[in-house]
């Protein structure tokens, strides 16, 4: 995979270059280049912004930089490419849209700063997106977030492959519990059914602490999925055994 990514702040992506993204790095399964599009600016103070028509606050980003930075990547990089606008009115970024984006070949994230984008920038996009109903004061932090979050899914890019297919959301739900040694900790026990050698009672096991954890955390993730006749019965008694507390409580 390639990913650009246009900002005025490059070496805010340094850090990226670290870790699991790093090791894809050195293993040749990404290729990751960040552009300062203030080089581009033909202003003799290089200044990638102005004032907006018709007045208002802050200021915008102008579209000659950021047009003239694509086109560098495009002569670099020819072919198709989603091209994708940090911004706060963007659609959420979620799993399943990481996973879609993880099939691509190449990337282009845009980072804007001040006020917003002159309107004409968004004819270089092909996606645009948020992390929330927030605002930040660039699209640097956001563009990480999501660069990680894809680049994980890669085929090789974690240890273990399986690691990503067991995720939080990867099913729809939220994962599982899980423990590692030692078997008991200041009174706290690792669950018998995880010690017992019993792959079907654990596998079960995990099933109903996802659908659990899901329903107690995330309710509303369970309106989007389907589930088959097993995880709707563990659903049922994950519900009764909470209801039955409750009762006790009251």
């Amino acid at each position: 995979m390639q990913i650009d990514v246009l900002s005025l702040f490059p070496n805010m992506f340094e850090p990226l270059r670290e870790s699991m993204i790093g090791k894809a790095i050195e293993r040749e399964l990404l290729n990751f280049d960040v552009v300062d599009y203030r080089s581009y600016s033909h202003d003799k103070h290089h200044h990638v912004d102005d004032t907006p028509y018709g007045g208002g606050a802050g200021m915008l980003l102008k579209p000659e930089p950021l047009f003239e930075a694509m086109d560098g990547v495009n002569e670099r990089h020819p072919g198709p490419k989603r091209v994708i606008l940090m911004d706060p009115a963007g659609k959420k970024f979620n799993h399943q849209a990481a996973r879609e984006l993880s099939q691509e070949d190449h990337l282009v994230f845009i980072c804007g700063h001040y006020e917003g984008y002159d309107e004409r920038i968004r004819t270089l996009v092909t996606d645009e997106y948020s992390l929330g109903d927030y605002v930040l004061t660039g699209g640097e932090l956001p563009a990480m977030v999501m660069i990680d979050a894809i680049v994980r899914l890669l085929p090789g890019v974690l240890g273990n492959d399986e690691s990503a297919h067991t995720d939080s959301f990867e099913n729809g739900l939220l994962e599982y519990p899980q423990y590692t040694r030692p078997p008991e900790y200041r009174g706290m026990k690792v669950p018998e059914v995880l010690q017992n050698g019993n792959h079907q009672l654990i596998a079960r096991w995990r099933q109903k602490e996802s659908l659990r954890r899901t329903y107690l955390r995330r309710p509303d993730l369970l309106k989007t999925i389907t589930l088959d006749q097993t995880a709707q019965k563990l659903l049922r008694e994950v519900k009764q055994k909470k209801l039955l507390r409750r009762q006790k409580q009251d």
